[in-house]
């Protein structure tokens, strides 16, 4: 990517459209913006309308929108064009506090009905404050990390809402080398800038610059899975990102896909983004069944999260497939470190030190994950909602990478995938199971003192160990909720387990 060949000044004279190298009069400007010509949407010198003061026409920030890993909120009554622009100038200001030399941000955005509008606010608001931009268009979150590793940027905004539904939308943050900013190490600085945000005046104004990373992308993909065969597989892209993604990656591949919902449409007319929910992967699941495909996969919105199904259409655990990864990593890097949350199945750590590595637990959090990747320089880490991190990818996820290692297992095989996985399903699980609770700190309290005789830790929430079965209890760090998780060593006891904290918790 040569990037005096993507110069897209957005700055210019006041009568200057962005990336157009002739002047024009006022009452052009002025017309074009009654018309919403499509570069005002980026233009700096656009007119504000003046009938009214700032206090009257501003709704009032929404502060729950800053998330414990992102900001994100209903569009437009929580986050609109307005907010986004304050939250950009404050990114940069954030920015610009831990690092006086930032000058560039990698800004990208899912295929959202309400994401163009809002990058072009944030990119104006980033651009206000002095940064550059770099604006790598439509893409996947993970292709954000990619761009802030790969061409050593100062940082990243992406403007999605991952697997929520529709009416969402949001940003997630990255600094230098790809590292995650959570509510702790930065949004909540933030939260306070834009809530104390005032008009700049008289900055020097930063540049657009435009970045074609697809090529370089899909290059840096491809290393991790080198020796593919022939396979026929479906992909269930729920009109998200990972429409788009895959037929270029894949292009030119041993690779047959036959594609599920790949139209970019940010309503999601098929089912919602989330691949986690049962209900979302019965098209998948009937499709590989009727195509006699070698197996399934479904990604979520913003295709950073993926989850698998085999032959017969029976869905993995992600924890599954962490162990699968995790083994097939240490074949050549033995003695390295592999992390895993703490709702994962013992079948990974079983599986990492039988491979020779060395397990570490973590907290639930794509934050959390890559911190502590980063920290025990892990060479890879799984989590059980689908996010899979790699040392070789700046300790980022990627659910494209995890898809093709996992096609490089099964091509190096040549036995049906549910052959490959039948070792590891040594043990039974509930799955995460999602309880409406009041007060969720009492309830935490009540199974601490139920379950006093079992070994106890706090790590994220209350986990609870016996020799046959274990639980962990949390409250969710994005939604209202109380999450279970109960494995056992046979059914019979996972069931025992389950209802008995059930009966605890109740909910709604």
């Amino acid at each position: 990517m040569r990037r005096e060949h993507m110069i897209e000044n957005i700055r210019g004279n006041q009568h200057r459209c962005p990336g157009e190298s002739y002047t024009i009069s006022d009452s052009v400007c002025k017309g074009r913006q009654r018309v919403s010509y499509p570069k005002c949407n980026v233009c700096l010198n656009k007119v504000e309308p003046a009938s009214q003061s700032q206090s009257d026409v501003e709704p009032k920030l929404s502060m729950g929108i800053f998330k414990s890993y992102d900001i994100r909120g209903k569009y437009p009554a929580e986050i609109d064009d307005l907010t986004a622009r304050k939250i950009g100038f404050s990114i940069a200001q954030f920015f610009r506090q831990e690092n006086s030399n930032v000058k560039n941000i990698v800004v990208g955005r899912d295929m959202r009905s309400s994401s163009k509008s809002l990058a072009n606010a944030l990119v104006e608001g980033i651009c206000t404050a002095g940064l550059n931009v770099i604006n790598v268009g439509v893409v996947s979150t993970e292709m954000t990390y990619f761009a802030v590793g790969y061409y050593k940027y100062d940082g990243s905004v992406m403007v999605t809402a991952s697997h929520n539904p529709a009416e969402y939308n949001g940003f997630k943050i990255c600094r230098e080398q790809a590292i995650p900013v959570s509510f702790e190490t930065g949004i909540d600085r933030i939260a306070k800038l834009t809530k104390q945000y005032h008009p700049p005046r008289g900055e020097q104004l930063g540049k657009v610059i435009l970045g074609d990373i697809f090529q370089d992308y899909k290059k840096h993909v491809l290393r991790f899975a080198k020796n593919l065969r022939h396979l026929r597989i479906v992909v269930d892209a729920g009109n998200g990102m990972a429409g788009k993604i895959i037929p270029l990656v894949c292009e030119g591949l041993p690779i047959e896909i036959i594609p599920l919902y790949f139209d970019l449409d940010g309503n999601f007319p098929n089912h919602d983004p989330n691949p986690l929910k049962p209900e979302n992967l019965l098209d998948l699941q009937n499709k590989v069944r009727e195509t006699r495909a070698s197996l399934g996969v479904s990604f979520d919105g913003d295709a950073d999260r993926c989850v698998f199904v085999d032959e017969m259409g029976r869905a993995i655990g992600c924890d599954i497939i962490t162990a699968l990864i995790a083994k097939q990593m240490l074949e050549k890097e033995k003695g390295s470190a592999i992390l895993y949350d703490l709702r994962s199945s013992w079948i990974v750590p079983e599986e990492t030190k039988a491979a020779g590595g060395v397990p570490y637990r973590e907290r639930v959090g794509h934050a959390y994950m890559r911190a502590t990747l980063r920290e025990k320089k892990a060479i890879f880490g799984g989590e059980l909602s689908g996010h899979y991190y790699f040392k070789d990818n700046y300790y980022s996820d990627s659910g494209m990478i995890a898809f093709f290692m996992v096609l490089e297992i099964l091509s190096a095989k040549r036995v049906p995938f549910s052959n490959i996985i039948a070792p590891l399903k040594r043990y039974y699980s509930t799955g995460e199971i999602n309880f409406e609770v009041d007060d969720k700190d009492a309830k935490i309290k009540e199974i601490e003192k139920e379950f006093s005789n079992g070994k106890i830790d706090y790590l994220d929430g209350i986990t609870v160990q016996y020799d046959t079965w274990w639980f962990n209890v949390r409250k969710s760090n994005t939604e209202p909720f109380l999450r279970l998780n109960v494995e056992g060593k046979t059914k019979e006891i996972m069931e025992k387990g389950k209802r008995l904290l059930m009966n605890i918790i109740g909910g709604k």
